[in-house]
């Protein structure tokens, strides 16, 4: 009789330390749910990652310190790293190519806007002729009402450069 009751001892013991270690690793996910204007979000599951050989990942990366950048806009080291992006990640004909859009439109010719989006991805749409081709999603603002534009990126795959970006229809 003893072996059971300790049997039984045991398995509920094992259950409630069970339960609280699921609870003790859900509680940093859960701390990050709340959202108030103007408030980072803590991100307790993700676990990012990257290839740089992968050319649509390299695009990914672009785009999310490039709208890092134009976000903190306000910190003065946000011009040298824009322009330090745009030297790294675009080719030559790319940045001339932005820089006329931008001249003729008033508009970032990264984002193809005067705004900075809220939230980003990155999607792989084909590839051939020595070029990939990524779609980015912006997406403007939060809720039910925000707006989407997407942006078809073309990469070389030998230099893994950006060589051409306009807005998808």
């Amino acid at each position: 009789m003893s072996i059971r009751l300790r049997g039984r001892r045991g398995l509920i013991t094992a259950s409630a330390v069970t339960a609280l270690l699921s609870l003790a690793a859900a509680t940093p996910a859960l701390a990050g749910t709340g959202t108030s204007a103007g408030t980072a979000h803590a991100v307790g599951v993700t676990a990012p990652q990257g290839d740089p050989r992968n050319v649509t990942q390299r695009v990914a990366d672009f785009y999310g310190a490039y709208i890092d950048a134009v976000w903190d806009g306000e910190d003065p080291a946000a011009g040298a790293q824009l322009k330090a992006l745009r030297g790294f990640y675009l080719s030559a004909a790319a940045r001339k190519k932005v820089a006329a859009y931008e001249a003729k439109e008033h508009a970032d010719g990264i984002l193809f806007a005067q705004n900075v989006p809220v939230k980003w991805k990155v999607v792989y749409t084909g590839s051939g002729a020595g070029h990939t081709t990524s779609r980015v999603t912006l997406t403007w603002g939060d809720g039910a009402h925000a707006q989407v534009t997407r942006i078809d990126v073309l990469s070389d795959l030998r230099t893994r450069k950006i060589t051409d970006l306009r807005p998808s229809d």
